[in-house]
């Protein structure tokens, strides 16, 4: 059967201050999705958080971009975010930037990721989530996943996936878009996605069969709101086995706390740290950033699951350097590496101070 998969996030309050999600927050999206399958939209859902962002993951037949579920998508967390300021949480709808809901959330706020595809035999889907960091941060892990032969041996020893997998590249500045097929081109790949902040992986393609095997939210959220208003907490969805990349191979390279844009006030970088649902509440510094990922079995559409895949063991000596690295680049203040670059503080105040200072600057000559 043909199903789309839907992943729709928002950062609507948080508790305490950007560290968690309230569990009233939480009760309340869970009951206006279970009456949306109830009602028969949905096949399936399942509603969780990671940190202080609310997770819809639901299954359906309506496709993407589908106007019904998107509207679900936002009724749920207007309404969410009704209960966040009862409680006076931090930031209470902060991720929802229009005052009303215009057929689509993309470019509202929210941040999406979906994909739709034919459920094979067996079909094993990882959802990644993080808090605290940009939309870029998938770019390492997704070449890992799908053209890294060190990483995934598959790329060498299975027939089904020899082809390798094609990358479709965002620009989100020129809001332009460009495919790259891998192994042939991932030196040019590299060349673009090894600048995370302004060129992102939206999906990949399996090259021999066409079929979806990822996608990603790219929604920059100082981009649409034209100010700072908090980082983008993306999501991306990983199909594995058969012809895919195995769970194993899908969840190898967070065993590497890659440095990401983010951490406090968005304008730091600092090391992506994979935790279980349960530890994904940044508190040092509003971090280090998190990763969560739950996988699931889907039958019939049905969401078999969840098993929280990072909360392994096998991930403690991650956990402990991204610890290290977080002493080690908090000792850098208000400096670079620690601090973003400024062609990227320019949602923040730097052009207010630039504009304060700019008749004392004097000319060299």
């Amino acid at each position: 059967m043909n199903i789309t998969l839907s992943v729709i996030k928002a950062d609507i309050g948080g508790y305490v201050g950007h560290s968690e999600s309230h569990p009233d927050v939480i009760a309340k999206g869970e009951e206006c999705i279970a009456k949306a399958k109830k009602d028969g939209l949905l096949v399936d859902y399942h509603v969780t958080k990671c940190g202080d962002d609310l997770q819809l993951i639901m299954t359906h037949q309506q496709g993407e971009n589908s106007e019904k579920i998107h509207k679900l998508a936002w009724d749920t967390f207007v309404d969410c975010t009704e209960v966040a300021k009862k409680l006076k949480l931090h930031g209470a709808g902060q991720d929802l930037l229009a005052d009303a809901f215009s057929g689509n959330v993309k470019g509202m706020g929210p941040g999406v990721a979906e994909m739709e595809f034919e459920e094979r035999v067996a079909e094993t889907i990882i959802i990644f989530m993080a808090d605290k960091t940009s939309s870029g941060a998938w770019n390492m892990p997704l070449y890992k996943i799908f053209a890294d032969p060190f990483n995934t041996i598959g790329l060498v020893i299975a027939d089904n996936m020899h082809q390798g997998f094609s990358f479709e590249v965002q620009d989100i500045k020129e809001h332009k878009q460009i495919t790259f097929n891998a192994p042939d081109e991932i030196y040019d790949l590299l060349v673009f996605i090894g600048a995370p902040s302004r060129f992102m992986i939206k999906s990949v393609y399996h090259r021999g069969s066409g079929e979806i095997a990822a996608v990603s939210s790219t929604q920059r959220l100082a981009l649409i709101a034209g100010r700072y208003v908090g980082k983008d907490d993306p999501v991306c969805i990983v199909r594995s086995q058969g012809q895919f990349p195995a769970v194993g191979e899908v969840l190898e390279p967070f065993a590497l706390p890659l440095l990401v844009e983010g951490w406090m006030r968005g304008s730091h970088h600092g090391p992506l740290m994979p935790v279980s649902i349960k530890d994904s509440t940044p508190t040092r510094f509003d971090g280090p950033p998190r990763v969560v990922a739950l996988g699931f079995q889907l039958s019939g559409g049905k969401l078999v699951g969840p098993r929280d895949m990072l909360a392994d063991k096998s991930f403690d000596n991650a956990r402990q350097q991204a610890s290290d690295i977080a002493d080690f680049m908090r000792a850098h203040g208000p400096f670079e590496p620690h601090r973003l670059p400024l062609e990227e503080m320019e949602y923040t105040t730097m052009p207010q101070v630039m504009k304060k200072v700019e008749g004392r600057f004097v000319d060299l000559d």
